[in-house]
């Protein structure tokens, strides 16, 4: 008996400027999950809106601060400003900034 999967496309990609709508952040995207992986404990802590676990979640360099948050698509909008992000981290995630969006050489998920 095969039992199918259904999977959801992500709406962002890695490199890709956002903006919190909920919280009134910008930042960049770095890692991408298919669903909810964290803990249901964080989940019960954070996430205070509850947003579905079985869409894509975000794991988002915070502009103007050392903080990442995980953050569920449903929250997330396509950020205007195309200024790179201020962040200690973002060196290490990219090699370039072109066009409003963060580009690298190394392999992301």
């Amino acid at each position: 008996m095969s039992s199918e999967i259904e999977t959801t496309k992500a709406k962002f990609s890695v490199g890709e400027l956002v903006y919190h709508r909920l919280f009134d952040y910008r930042g960049v995207i770095v890692d991408v999950d298919a669903q909810f992986m964290l803990s249901d404990e964080w989940y019960d802590q954070v996430a205070r809106s509850r947003p579905p676990k079985d869409q894509p979640w975000y794991r988002v360099l915070v502009h103007s601060s050392n903080n990442e948050t995980y953050v569920a698509e449903r929250n997330l909008t396509i950020d205007t400003n195309i200024e790179p992000v201020d962040h200690p981290l973002v060196k290490e995630f990219f090699d370039d900034f072109v066009d409003g969006r963060y580009t690298t050489g190394k392999r992301v998920n």
